[in-house]
C-alpha cells in the first residue's frame, strides 16, 4: 500500500512530536521538583477555594508542576512531580500517557492530585505503577464546573485539578495516564 503525501506528513509530525517528548531530560532533581511543585501548588491554592478546601482535608497532595503534552493523531504526555505530606516531600513520581485519536497541538499544564484518605495514599505508595481509572476513585475538578464542596461532601479517594494550561491541544483521544515512582537525582 503506497503512502499518500498527507499520510507521510501526518506520520512525520507524529514521530517528531514523540521524538521531542523522548528527548526531554530523564528526571529533574529532587530539590527542583520540590520547589517547582510547591510553587505550582501555591499558585493553584491562590486561585481556587475548592483546592484550598481539599488541601486542608487531604492526607497528601501529588503535584506535577509541568506536564508536556503533544501530538498529531498519535500523542504523548509526560511530567515529574512531588508527593507532599504536611508540606514535606515524601516521594517523587512521573505521569505519562500515550494516546491515539483525533488530536493536534501541544500544551504545557500542571496537575495536583489530593489524596483524601490513607487507603488511597497507601495504594499510590505500594503500587508498582498506578493507572488512573484503576484503584482509588478519582474525580477531576474542572474549574468551570459548578460543584459545591464542603467537608461533608468530600467522599472520593482522590480529587484531581488540572491548571495553568498554556498552548493549544485540541481533539478527542483514548488515553490512559500511569503514575510511577521515580528516583530523581
Amino acid at each position: 500500500m503506497a503512502l499518500t503525501r498527507r499520510s507521510m506528513v501526518t506520520t512525520s509530525l507524529a514521530l517528531a512530536g514523540a521524538a521531542e517528548l523522548a528527548a526531554l531530560p530523564a528526571h529533574a532533581s529532587a530539590s527542583s521538583l520540590y520547589y517547582d511543585g510547591q510553587a505550582a501548588l501555591n499558585k493553584l491554592l491562590s486561585q481556587s477555594s475548592k483546592a484550598q478546601l481539599f488541601n486542608r482535608n487531604c492526607r497528601a497532595v501529588l503535584v506535577f508542576p509541568k506536564i508536556l503534552k503533544g501530538g498529531f493523531m498519535f500523542g504523548a504526555q509526560t511530567g515529574d512531580g512531588v508527593l507532599l505530606e504536611r508540606g514535606r516531600p515524601v516521594g517523587y513520581y512521573n505521569i505519562s500517557a500515550a494516546s491515539f485519536g483525533l488530536q493536534a497541538g501541544g500544551q504545557v499544564f500542571s496537575y495536583a492530585l489530593f489524596f483524601m484518605n490513607q487507603k488511597a495514599l497507601q495504594y499510590l505508595k505500594s503500587s508498582d505503577g498506578w493507572a488512573i481509572g484503576s484503584g482509588p476513585s478519582v474525580v477531576v475538578i474542572d474549574k468551570g464546573a459548578a460543584m459545591s464542596s464542603t467537608t461533608t461532601t468530600i467522599t472520593q479517594d482522590v480529587y484531581a485539578f488540572p491548571f495553568g494550561q498554556a498552548g493549544l491541544m485540541a481533539g478527542l483521544g483514548i488515553e490512559g495516564s500511569k503514575i510511577t515512582h521515580i528516583h530523581p537525582s
